[in-house]
């Protein structure tokens, strides 16, 4: 879980990187506050990304089955 870069904040957030140092420096909670954000999404497109796999491992198995039975 890596912090997103300024750039990326600069695109999402429709800010200058002049307007997230301030953030950072003046008010941190709402600075830690995006990033803790950021880091949540990274996490939950994580498992979204696993259970897409599972899925098509389960898919997978169900054919195998299938094809037996058949």
């Amino acid at each position: 879980m890596t912090t997103p870069s300024l750039r990326k904040l600069e695109v999402d957030l429709d800010v200058n990187k002049t307007t997230l140092h301030n953030w950072k420096k003046n008010r941190p909670k709402l600075y830690e506050f995006i990033v803790e954000s950021y880091k949540d999404r990274e996490i939950l497109k994580m498992h979204l990304e696993s259970m897409i796999k599972q899925k098509k491992l389960i898919e997978e198995e169900i054919d195998i089955t299938k094809n037996r039975v058949i």
